[in-house]
């Protein structure tokens, strides 16, 4: 009986606790979309952009950036547009924190990085690409203005 009564107080206390945690991590600034697929969540359905910007090489300009918004999931994120053949990293940011995410070649040159939540701060993002033997123009770099809100 005695063994019992104490497996039952030590469940009631980790139910306790498991159900403080989430509570916890939200007060950390931590929040269930940061560093997600904007795609795979769905946020990135009825999204839009709210700002876009140049990527641009030595010599011309090889893409376009974009910070994205989600009103349903309160994320930012950013996407670019450049040669299919190159590869890079793409960053976001926000006043609370930030992802960076590396991509390969393909996808037809479109390609987007994970989200931040971002409601009630300001976004921006930077992106930087490679392509050809990154030699002679053969990379770019850009970044969105800080989108507040």
């Amino acid at each position: 009986m005695k063994f019992r009564v104490t497996a039952i107080a030590v469940g009631a206390v980790a139910a306790a606790l498991l159900t403080v945690a989430p509570a916890s991590a939200q007060a950390a600034g931590r929040h269930y979309y940061d560093h997600k697929d904007p795609y795979k969540t769905g946020c990135g359905n009825a999204a839009k952009v709210v700002r876009t910007a140049p990527l641009k090489s030595r010599v011309d300009t090889v893409g376009t950036i974009q910070l994205w918004w989600s009103g349903k999931c309160k994320t930012n994120w950013v996407e670019i547009k450049t040669a299919s053949s190159a590869h890079g990293v793409i960053n976001v940011y926000t006043d609370k924190g930030s992802d960076r995410f590396s991509f390969k070649q393909g996808n037809g040159g479109r390609h987007w990085g994970n989200m931040m939540y971002g409601n009630n701060m300001c976004a921006w993002g930077s992106a930087g690409v490679v392509f050809g033997s990154g030699q002679g123009g053969q990379n770019g770099s850009g970044s969105t203005t800080k989108a507040c809100g």
